[in-house]
């Protein structure tokens, strides 16, 4: 125990002593389910992001960049778009970028491992919230996103990245018996997120 506590305690003091800016993140984020369950065909829906970011320059290389984010995902479930399903996700992210640093800029590759709470499922079936389908959706969240980005004087981040959540969109058990036991095949959301940051 007194090892773990001293390592943790050098590790701290190692990423206080590095060049760290706390920053303010947000941007667009294209959602959808990737799947098609027999006559469902998936569709892009589009919402935001939005939080807060700490970023560690560990050498002329490497960043390291955890956030705490609010991330809206959503997908378009049917050709109508009658169904919509929706979830509003607390991420934990621990970004991780490589790049050089070029003074002006730094452009970089990133690879972004994240988990999420879903703080509210939103379902609606012809404009109406469906009660089952809200208690059937998946709360927790994990998955991982990759792409690039530059960095501008230091201060300034716009970075484009693909993400993949893992898992289901819905728990299986939740929908046996129901009208929506086919929903129960959807993979959870995967999409494309554009990002705007800016460091102090």
């Amino acid at each position: 125990m007194k090892k773990l506590l001293i390592t943790l305690a050098l590790l701290f003091g190692t990423l206080t002593a590095a060049n760290a800016q706390f920053g303010i993140i947000g941007g667009w984020t294209m959602a959808k389910s990737p799947s098609t369950v027999g006559d469902l065909f998936p569709k892009n829906a589009n919402l935001f992001h939005a939080g807060v970011a700490y970023k560690f320059d560990l050498g002329p290389f490497f960043t390291l960049q955890p956030a705490l984010v609010y991330q809206g995902k959503a997908t378009y479930v049917d050709q109508s778009s009658s169904l919509y399903s929706r979830s509003n996700f607390l991420e934990l992210e621990l970004g991780a970028q490589v790049g050089i640093d070029l003074l002006a800029l730094r452009p970089y590759f990133l690879f972004e491992p994240f988990i999420g709470y879903d703080l509210g499922a939103l379902n609606r079936l012809n404009g109406e919230v469906n009660q089952v389908l809200n208690e059937a959706k998946n709360k927790f969240e994990g998955g991982f996103g990759v792409g690039g980005g530059i960095e501008l004087v230091n201060h300034i981040q716009i970075s484009v990245q693909w993400f993949m959540n893992f898992g289901k969109l819905f728990n299986g058990n939740k929908l046996n018996n129901t009208d929506w036991s086919r929903l129960a095949n959807l993979n959870n959301y995967q999409g494309v997120k554009i990002t705007l940051g800016l460091f102090f």
